[in-house]
């Protein structure tokens, strides 16, 4: 069994090399022949050279430097698309999920599955956090159409021939498990330990995460533009009730609805909607505009551990 490890690093330079030695424990453990592969997403601190360091003492490292900060999902899809191996692992870079509990993974992926989460048996983010990754995974499932995506985790094990289905994905905006629905159905998950973070405050902010939310279901999901459809139906209906009432009220008592409020009301109402229905085709408009801009998800500055162990240079 041949495994590919992808970390997307992110302002953790305290952390990295613990993460490498119990990995690389791990894998020794488990694996025939595996490779551990560092993303520098756009760090401001030391990562990328903590990473290039490991990488001399190592033949199983490898490392990617992009030329910015691009995003988790982005840096994981870099990896994912030089990874050689047919099980790949994504492990986040601040050690709360156990690199031991990988092997847990493998043996259910080994039962018939695809993909494998390892849910957290117990967040350890914070209240605003953890509601709004409940709220997240909702929307993924609408987005996925699949029961498990209410228990996706960025601690995940998937057959690497599953990335064939997006291979020739370019879009700037990646969810990485709406991806991987692309290629299959067969999504499982088994609770797994999370450890308190030892160092530093989470780089995933909540802000982030609302971002990436918003960008994941506009970007793979029809499910706005139909809200939008749905709230048009039922104010129209609402419209229709309401002319009603004042052309009943005209005839039976021979007058109409009086007061400036009431009209006003209705005014803005339907304003709301009408301006709410144009902002969601905006946002798929603008996704179209980037897609035929042909923006890349990524760009790599330079890669170490490839190849001759030499750095390499490579515009995408």
């Amino acid at each position: 069994m041949n495994i590919s490890v992808i970390v997307p690093v992110y302002n953790s330079e305290n952390s990295l090399s613990e993460l490498y030695e119990r990995l690389k424990d791990v894998m020794e453990s488990i694996a025939d022949d595996y490779e551990i592969i560092m993303v520098n997403d756009g760090s401001h601190d030391a990562s990328w050279d903590v990473i290039t360091r490991l990488t001399t003492q190592s033949q199983t490292l490898r490392g990617i430097n992009l030329m910015r900060n691009f995003g988790q999902h982005n840096a994981l899809l870099s990896g994912i698309n030089v990874a050689r191996y047919e099980i790949i692992v994504t492990i986040d870079d601040d050690l709360q999920n156990p690199p031991e509990e990988i092997p847990r993974l493998i043996d259910k992926l080994n039962e018939g599955y695809d993909v494998v989460y390892g849910t957290p048996e117990q967040e350890m983010h914070g209240l605003w956090r953890d509601l709004a990754s409940r709220v997240t995974k909702i929307l993924l499932k609408k987005s996925m159409g699949v029961e498990t995506a209410r228990d996706i985790s960025a601690f995940r094990v998937f057959r690497s021939n599953i990335s064939r289905a997006f291979s020739h994905y370019r879009g700037p905006f990646v969810a990485l498990d709406v991806l991987l629905s692309w290629g299959t159905t067969r999504f499982t998950s088994i609770p797994v330990s999370h450890e308190k973070r030892k160092m530093g405050a989470s780089n995933y902010t909540l802000v982030q995460l609302i971002t990436h939310t918003f960008n994941m279901v506009t970007g793979f999901s029809a499910l706005p533009l139909r809200i939008a459809s749905i709230l048009g139906f039922v104010f129209a209906i609402f419209g229709f009730g309401v002319m009603g009432y004042v052309l009943i009220r005209y005839l039976w008592q021979g007058s109409s609805v009086p007061g400036f409020p009431f009209l006003a009301s209705l005014v803005s109402i339907f304003a709301g909607v009408q301006l709410f229905s144009l902002g969601m085709i905006g946002e798929y408009l603008l996704r179209m505009h980037f897609r035929l801009m042909d923006r890349p998800y990524s760009v790599m500055r330079e890669k170490v551990g490839f190849g001759d162990g030499k750095e390499e240079r490579r515009n995408e």
